[in-house]
């Protein structure tokens, strides 16, 4: 069996339950949890690879148990929903979840994503083939750490926000749409919504420019997508 633990927080039995059993026949650990309180007992205890969390809990609620999480993990939190507005979506990512799915949805579909996530995840945080140190201006990026410094100052970012990151500066100049940024971060083509990329960039902006409003570091090529300002 494979050793990679998933922990799922869901209140609905029948869906965990499927959920569950989708991921047991691909070779995962699962644990399962019917509210918040428990999922953080059961993150402390198992240290599981990747967090599936729904919003609506009993108790401690999914936004609650994701900003706990991420204060402590940079691995892969993916939250579900039956809400469909996309304020949820942006509320969502804006505290710390590296993707969201929205109910009802293809057992198939959440499989894919949790293997790309957890495929993505042990790519940049796994074996150390070099110092993995990347620098570019006031910016340093420490693959090994998951850890960035502006100015020599430590800023918090999430795993994937770290991961977009590291491949603009690990290729400052290159421009690259949002699909390609989305697939490389991400790891599914043509599932999902890449304007998730403008989301997680506006966020990056936030932590690592001195005027997000006027960035030095991530330029908006109009009608294309992202680069890094190699001019700097």
């Amino acid at each position: 069996m494979n050793a990679d633990r998933i922990l799922i927080v869901e209140d609905e039995a029948e869906l965990g339950e499927l959920v569950r059993d989708y991921l047991t026949v691909e070779g995962y650990q699962v644990l399962l949890a019917d509210n918040g309180e428990e999922g953080m007992q059961l993150f402390h205890q198992e240290q599981p690879i990747l967090v599936v969390l729904d919003i609506m809990l009993p108790g401690i609620d999914g936004t609650e148990v994701c900003r706990r999480i991420r204060e402590e993990s940079t691995i892969p939190i993916l939250m579900m929903s039956a809400k469909q507005r996309d304020t949820d979506k942006i509320i969502g990512l804006g505290i710390g979840a590296d993707d969201y799915i929205t109910k009802p949805f293809s057992p198939g579909e959440l499989v894919a994503r949790i293997k790309a996530h957890i495929r993505r995840y042990k790519h940049f945080s796994g074996q150390k083939q070099d110092n993995g140190i990347v620098s570019y201006g006031d910016l340093k990026l420490d693959k090994n750490r998951f850890e960035v410094y502006v100015k020599e100052k430590k800023v918090d970012l999430t795993a994937k926000e770290f991961q977009l990151l590291y491949i603009l500066v690990s290729n400052k100049g290159q421009v690259y749409t949002k699909e390609q940024l989305y697939e490389q971060v991400w790891g599914y083509s043509h599932i999902g919504d890449v304007n998730t990329v403008t989301v997680y960039i506006r966020k990056i902006r936030e932590k690592i420019e001195n005027d997000s409003s006027r960035p030095e570091y991530i330029q908006t090529i109009w009608g294309i997508g992202y680069r890094l300002n190699d001019a700097l």
